[in-house]
């Protein structure tokens, strides 16, 4: 599988299926392996591309922690289009990913075609609420430095990709630099998303289910599905209906299947 080379740290990607590009980030302590159960549905229509961040599975964990940061992550997903040769995509992502998905628009709205945010939330305004998350953030890293890899959740996304992680120090330095949160340029520049945007929360993922509200109405014309019987990893709990929601959404926005036109 493919990689890529930003400043000496080696990127790695998985690219299948042909036809228009859709990009999606996992979540934290996940690998891109987590969208196994998508990449049929998605790679017999679209050209799927995932791929894992900083710290994460198979790619590099540089030991400076100014290496982990929303903007690089943001750089990574640009360098990743341009390896592929993609001018525009459908940008997504799940908890993290979803936030990164966020921060890559409004560094680069030109470039994405619609966006697909799952599980996931746009952040904080309130600078006490985000010091708070920022702590959570902190104890995760401590724990991965002293426990290892036991340190991480049993959630389903992480069950499923955990043993392709590294080393936990990847991910502590990626708790400190991408999970923690340093403004509140995310929530303010919902407004100005100005593409189509899918929200998808499963029903069980309760302390999304506020941030999923509140970005449906602060999105322009945004569209949200709640899942049925599914918790955080809503896209592994339940395919099925995570995949119909998805496709229908990108058919009824408009983005060229293969499947559809025989290309």
């Amino acid at each position: 599988m493919p990689t890529i080379d930003r400043g000496g740290v080696k990127i790695y990607y998985e690219a299948e299926g042909e036809g228009y590009p859709v990009l999606f980030t996992h979540g934290y302590s996940a690998t891109a392996q987590m969208w196994q159960p998508q990449r049929e549905a998605l790679g017999s229509r679209y050209r799927f591309i995932t791929w894992d961040m900083r710290g994460h599975g198979r790619t590099d964990s540089p030991a400076q922690l100014d290496a982990y940061s929303e903007a690089e992550t943001v750089a990574d997903i640009a360098a990743i289009l341009d390896a592929e040769g993609a001018e525009q995509a459908v940008i997504g992502g799940l908890s993290l990913g979803g936030y990164m998905t966020l921060g890559f628009w409004q560094a680069h709205p030109q470039r994405c075609r619609a966006l697909v945010l799952c599980d996931t939330g746009p952040g904080y305004r309130n600078p006490t609420a985000r010091e708070q998350w920022n702590e959570t953030a902190e104890q995760r890293a401590v724990a991965l430095e002293t426990r290892g890899f036991e340190a991480l959740g049993r959630s389903p996304e992480v069950a499923q990709t955990a043993a392709g992680h590294r080393t936990p120090q990847g991910l502590a330095n990626a708790a400190r630099g991408m999970l923690k949160q340093f403004d509140a340029r995310v929530i303010e520049g919902l407004p100005q998303i100005s593409v189509p945007t899918l929200i998808i929360v499963g029903e069980n993922d309760r302390p999304y289910l506020a941030g999923t509200d509140y970005m449906a109405a602060k999105i322009p014309g945004a569209r949200k599905v709640v899942i049925a019987n599914a918790g955080h990893a809503s896209n592994i709990d339940q395919p099925a209906a995570f995949n119909d929601a998805l496709l229908g959404f990108l058919s009824e926005v408009g983005i060229p299947s293969r499947a559809k036109t025989g290309a």
